[in-house]
This record gives C-alpha cells, sequence and structure tokens, in this order.
C-alpha cells in the first residue's frame, strides 16, 4: 500500500503539470485566434485581470485559511512590492506578451519564454548578487545555457524554413483540417514576424525581474496566494489606465456572446485560479525546481497542437529554434539545482560539525568553500 501511495505520489503531479502545460498552450492558440479574428489585446488583458482578480481575492483567503499571519502584509514596504510586481508581472509582461503573440505563434511563445532563466542569470551577474567562477562546473554550465538558449532564440527570429505540414492538395483529412483552420489559427503569415520574437522576448526579461522581486517578496510574507491576489488587483488597474489611452474606441470594449468571452472566462479562470493553486501544490509537494522543469513541455504541446489540427502553420525552424531553446533552459535548472545541492550540503556539514561534542573550535566555511553561482 506504501509503495502503490509512494507511486502515485509521483504520477499525479506529473500527469497534472503536464496537462496545466497542454492547458496553456491551448489557450495560447484561441489567444492568438482572437487576436487574430480582430480582438484588441488591450481589451483582452484588462477583461482577463479583471476577473482574475475577482476571483483571487476570496479565493487567496480560502486557501490560506489554517495558516497564521504573522507579517503585517499591507505596509508600506509591501504596497512598494506589489506595485512593482504587478508593473512588471502583469502590466509590462502581458502586454509585451500578447502583442508578440499577435504577430507570431504560440511556439514562438514557448522558445522565448525559455529565455527566462538565462536573463535571470544575467541580472544576477549585473546586480552582483552572483559572481562568475570558471573552474566550476556549475558556473560554466549556466554560461553555456545561457549562450545556447539565445542561440534558440536567434533562430526563432531569423529563420521560419519549410511548413512541417504543408497544406495538402487532397487527403481523407484535409476536410477536418480545413475546418479546424477555419475556426482555430496557430499561425498567420506577419511581416512582423522578428517585431513579435523582440516583443516576447522583452516579455520574458520583464517576468525575470518579476521572479527578483517575487522572490525575496514571499520569503518576507508566506502567503503566497494573497501576495499574487494583490498584485494582481495592481496590475490590473495599471493595465485598465494603460489601455484606456491605448484603445479609446468603447466599441472595442463590447464584449458579445461568442467565442471571445467564453475565452476571456477560460483564461481568467484557469490563470488566477486553477494554474497557480497547482504549481503552489506541486512547488510544496516536491521543492521549488519541480515546476520549472515542467516549461519545456510547452515546445512538446505547441508541436502536437500545431501538427495535428493545422496545416501550413508550424515551421521547421520554429521548432528548431524552440528545442535549442529548450536544451540550453534545462542545463541553467541543472546547474542551479547542483549549486543549491551543494549549498545545502556545507550547511548541513558546517551544522553537524558545530553540534559536535567533540569540537574544539567552530568550522570556518570561507566563501570560496561554496559554489557562488
Amino acid at each position: 500500500m506504501g509503495l502503490m501511495e509512494a507511486r502515485w505520489e509521483n504520477i499525479v503531479p506529473f500527469v497534472t503539470m503536464a496537462l496545466m502545460e497542454a492547458c496553456t498552450i491551448a489557450l495560447t492558440i484561441l489567444a492568438k485566434t482572437a487576436l487574430t479574428g480582430g480582438m484588441s489585446p488591450f481589451v483582452f488583458i484588462v477583461y482577463t485581470n479583471a476577473l482574475g482578480s475577482l476571483l483571487l481575492l476570496p479565493y487567496s483567503f480560502y486557501f490560506h485559511r489554517d495558516e497564521r499571519d504573522d507579517e503585517p502584509f499591507l505596509t508600506k514596504p509591501s504596497l512598494v512590492r506589489i506595485f512593482l510586481l504587478g508593473f512588471t508581472g502583469v502590466f509590462l509582461y502581458q502586454n509585451l506578451a500578447f502583442l508578440g503573440l499577435s504577430y507570431s505563434s504560440p511556439i514562438v511563445v514557448c522558445a522565448m519564454g525559455l529565455q527566462s532563466p538565462a536573463f535571470s542569470f544575467l541580472l544576477s551577474i549585473a546586480l552582483g548578487e552572483r559572481g562568475l567562477r570558471w573552474e566550476c562546473k556549475r558556473t560554466r554550465g549556466r554560461v553555456i545555457g545561457t549562450l545556447i538558449c539565445f542561440t534558440g532564440a536567434f533562430v526563432e527570429i531569423i529563420y521560419l524554413g519549410p511548413f512541417i505540414r504543408p497544406s495538402p492538395s487532397s487527403s481523407p483529412n484535409s476536410n477536418f483540417l480545413t475546418t479546424i483552420s477555419h475556426y482555430l489559427t496557430f499561425f498567420k503569415n506577419s511581416d512582423n514576424w522578428a517585431l513579435g520574437s523582440l516583443l516576447l522576448a522583452c516579455a520574458t526579461l520583464s517576468i525575470s525581474v518579476w521572479n527578483i522581486i517575487q522572490l525575496d517578496t514571499v520569503q518576507k510574507y508566506p502567503q503566497v496566494m494573497k501576495v499574487v491576489s494583490a498584485y494582481s488587483i495592481a496590475g490590473t488597474l495599471q493595465c485598465a489606465i494603460f489601455s484606456a489611452f491605448m484603445e479609446p474606441d468603447l466599441s472595442a470594449w463590447k464584449l458579445e456572446h461568442n467565442m471571445d468571452l467564453y475565452l476571456i472566462i477560460a483564461t481568467g479562470i484557469f490563470g488566477s485560479i486553477i494554474r497557480t493553486s497547482v504549481q503552489v501544490k506541486c512547488s510544496k509537494m516536491k521543492g521549488p525546481y519541480y515546476v520549472p522543469l515542467f516549461k519545456p513541455f510547452g515546445i512538446l504541446w505547441a508541436s502536437i497542437f500545431g501538427t495535428s489540427f493545422f496545416v501550413n502553420s508550424l515551421h521547421y525552424g520554429s521548432v528548431l529554434g524552440a528545442a535549442i531553446a529548450g536544451t540550453g533552459y534545462l542545463l541553467i535548472m541543472w546547474s542551479q539545482v547542483q549549486r543549491d545541492v551543494q549549498k545545502d550540503m556545507v550547511e548541513e556539514k558546517d551544522n553537524h560539525q558545530l553540534d559536535s561534542a567533540d569540537q574544539i573550535t567552530p568550522l570556518l566555511l570561507g566563501n570560496g568553500d561554496v559554489d557562488q553561482v
């Protein structure tokens, strides 16, 4: 019985996270369809975040109902952090990401999203949080992984290549594929493909800055869902003010009873409640690196959807660039995991020797004894 429970504890989080990535790609395809059909990305962002914020506010208190709130949350420093989290993680990220999506495709969203650890690594060096120790294997891994990530992004921008599945002149399922393409959009020829890729890269840079602020914030305020709810409200207000200037036509804000309305509802519920809750639960069960390791699954799902249900949509160059970026992403994550394992081993050794009855003088560890990158 214990063995079976242990297997389920591994299988359930794995399958759940894989399905979360599949749902994310599916919603991205639907968002691409809505944007191609004429829906304003600014309107879409405001409505989805407004719905998500309304749902998150009561849900965050329910989620942490059994936890004691020792640290006062609504203080001046925390409000500054909430504003910055909303600005980088909602306002900047989503506006850049959806504009980029409107010019590109879901596979490019995956490839550029995989640049996040590379940007985080460069930011940590720029901020003086880490130094470069080339003699350390983990440092070399992160540097090489960063270069591989950027190579994948470069390939994504400059090389499309032929379609993986060109439109057939006649085949048994050609009518089915034509029907799918009539209702959904994976890719649409655009002269602004490179611009879309660059906007998505800037969105990833923004989310990397958000991640630095968020990690420090959660250490001070560990009730994660309340933090998410607070910065979601702040980001929604920022988006609403910005979008009012960018989309002054009131008719663009009028929602009809069609697929766009259902997409906004689905995106708001999934992004604010379902995905966030699953990620928090899996992180608590499996550790902080479990959830990020599933991000490359987006490439797999985008490729499956792009080749199974669409023609003249998925390019060889796009998949190649995303695969290269995914390789660099996993190498950086491996290096990060190895670094933290090394830190834990050193701390455990230090604590063990400090607690030893036979220890006369405490063991002093210099900075050189722990890998800093």
